[in-house]
């Protein structure tokens, strides 16, 4: 028995199997074919498509929306993951700057966490690639928005490329907010070599350089890396992160604040 009607329509259905890939994290292929009622090479040709989107990473039987050491999660699945946690993370954050500064935000969902606490610090000068953090600030009266413009990736919800590199290296903040999808106790880690060069260029731009990563991303890799963690003047991190993670870092790094939840 299906565990949702069946939805008509090959639009309406990828999508559909999207949503619930994002939500569960991932799925089978049985499990799919099941819940839509199609075949499973239906489901095949789905996944193929949603993959080349960039909506879902193709796995052995299935799919999944969470990243791995080479591919970063989509944008949809990221918003939702740990958002207590940013949330917390923000908070500290943003006690960290003072009003009247301007702030360069990456972007990441913890950064856009951070972007949400932001007016409660106006007047500020915001700079960000993030196109949700810029939907976000624009129609605030206190907060001048500067937008960096580049390449526009959809997987991501934001500009990158040459042309983003470039209106980074055309300004300095006092403030750079980034986060990564990784970092051992010696370095920060992101999947995609794009990100990495506009990350780099952020931290060579702000005066003050703060690291904010929910316990998820502790002790991990991925393909590039992005910077050591001594070049940071902060690094915040949630109170859910496992202790002796926590511990570790600290161990190697006295700049290491910690979020209450």
């Amino acid at each position: 028995m299906n565990s949702r009607p069946h939805i008509s329509g090959r639009s309406a259905r990828r999508q559909g199997m999207a949503e619930q890939i994002v939500r569960q994290g991932s799925a089978s292929v049985t499990e799919l074919a099941e819940s839509f009622g199609v075949s499973v090479m239906t489901v095949h040709r789905d996944l193929d498509e949603l993959e080349r989107q960039g909506m879902v990473r193709k796995v052995r039987g299935g799919a999944t929306a969470q990243a791995s050491n080479v591919w970063e999660s989509n944008i949809a699945y990221r918003l939702k993951a740990h958002s207590a946690e940013k949330d917390a993370i923000a908070r500290a954050v943003t006690k960290l700057i003072e009003p009247g500064s301007s702030v360069m935000l990456d972007d990441s969902t913890t950064a856009l966490a951070v972007a949400r606490q932001l007016g409660d610090l106006a007047p500020l000068t915001v700079v960000t690639n993030f196109l949700e953090a810029i939907r976000l600030l624009a129609g605030h009266p206190e907060i001048r928005l500067i937008a960096l413009g580049g390449e526009y990736h959809a997987t991501h919800d934001s500009f990158l490329g040459l042309g983003c590199v470039d209106a980074v290296e055309a300004v300095s903040t006092d403030v750079v907010v980034v986060s990564t999808s990784a970092i051992s106790e010696m370095y920060a880690f992101h999947q995609e070599q794009e990100i990495v060069l506009v990350k780099r260029a952020m931290l060579e731009a702000g005066a003050r350089r703060i690291l904010a990563v929910d316990g998820s991303k502790l002790a991990r890799v991925a393909l590039h890396r992005v910077a050591p963690l001594d070049d940071f003047d902060v690094i915040v991190v949630d109170a859910n992160a496992p202790a002796e993670l926590l511990q570790r870092l600290r161990d190697h790094h006295a700049h290491v604040q910690v979020a209450q939840m």
